[in-house]
């Protein structure tokens, strides 16, 4: 089993060299298809290199998963603008969440979790932390500022902002990650976001 302890890897000059490098491959080759002589050489660096940050693969992809979390987050915070209308602010949480739910990344990394949670049940605690969890935390952020100015009426809000989170995949999340379709329409996810925000405003928006 993987805890948290064992999860944590050395980090060094080229720490970020390897990160970026593994980033690139995953993207392209996805985890079964990325090889480490591959990600070694995207990077720049030798196997031995490799191989003193992350002992393991999965590790590797891992940390990458979080890496590649932060940056969507942190992007969305920059475009999100928190005085704009609730509505508005919104319809861009739930672009940007439905984005990157539905990318080749997001499923691939929701995957290795579920596979791999029986035998590493640490890589899913890590990737939740530093994903959903994530985006839970800025979202529950958005909807505070959106109560203080009147906009809305929550209780409990931690739970809106896991309601709206589940409103924004709808049934797109289970047909990509069961194959029911290889992918979606603008159209799709349009009417997925568009549902969502109306649906959240429907519960929560003051009158």
């Amino acid at each position: 089993m993987i805890t948290a302890v064992q999860t944590e890897t050395r980090k060094g000059r080229k720490y970020d060299q390897v990160l970026e490098g593994a980033r690139t491959v995953f993207l392209r080759d996805g985890f079964d298809g990325a090889s480490v002589d591959d990600i070694a050489r995207e990077a720049g660096v030798s196997k031995a290199t490799l191989y003193s940050y992350f002992p393991d693969k999965r590790l590797l992809f891992m940390a990458v998963a979080q890496l590649e979390c932060r940056r969507q987050a942190d992007e969305a915070e920059a475009v999100i603008d928190t005085s704009a209308p609730v509505a508005q602010v919104l319809t861009e949480a739930a672009t940007r969440i439905t984005g990157f739910v539905l990318s080749d990344f997001g499923q691939r990394v929701f995957r290795i979790c579920v596979a791999e949670s029986d035998r590493f049940p640490g890589l899913g605690q890590e990737f939740y932390q530093s994903g959903p969890l994530l985006i839970r935390e800025r979202l529950s952020e958005h909807l505070r500022c959106s109560i203080a100015r009147g906009e809305l009426a929550i209780d409990d809000v931690t739970l809106a902002a896991d309601q709206f989170i589940q409103l924004c995949k709808a049934d797109l999340h289970e047909r990509m990650i069961f194959g029911m379709a290889d992918s979606c329409t603008t159209a799709d996810r349009t009417r997925i976001i568009d549902s969502a925000v109306a649906m959240f405003m429907a519960r929560y928006g003051v009158r």
